[in-house]
């Protein structure tokens, strides 16, 4: 684990929200804006690592749905959501995850580049942020 707020020393995460439940961090839409860029930039450092040279990705809604759902953690959403709404989920529950400590970025990378298979590192991933952050609750 890291302390998030140490290397920002001085300026703070209050804009950081607290939830109660890992479905309010998957639908947490301000968290997605900030999910996408940092979802990018560590897939584009976890390939860059990889092949040796710097690289500049993005990963696409569909990859990002699909893990999810095989990850499990599409039953905390609701019945009705689209594949974007979906991916913003991911993004989301990455982010809150590093910002509150729970993965260190030099963890989320280990899992991201063990595997060619981007999909099946996302899923990982999202399994060990369930696992740091606590057990997910169903949607009500």
């Amino acid at each position: 684990m890291h302390d998030v707020n140490g290397l920002f020393e001085g300026l703070g995460l209050q804009f950081v929200p607290k939830h109660r439940s890992l479905s309010g961090v998957l639908t947490d839409n301000e968290l997605a804006a900030l999910g996408d860029a940092f979802v990018n930039f560590v897939y584009s450092l976890a390939l860059s690592l990889r092949e040796g040279k710097p690289t500049g990705r993005k990963l696409s809604n569909f990859t990002l749905a699909s893990a999810l759902r095989k990850s499990g953690l599409r039953k905390l959403l609701p019945f009705r959501m689209d594949r974007h709404r979906q991916a913003n989920a991911v993004e989301a529950v990455i982010v809150y995850a590093w910002l509150i400590g729970a993965l260190s970025l030099r963890e989320i990378l280990q899992v991201m580049s063990t595997s060619e298979d981007i999909e099946g590192a996302l899923e990982a991933l999202l399994h060990e942020i369930v696992q740091k952050i606590g057990t997910p609750q169903p949607k009500t």
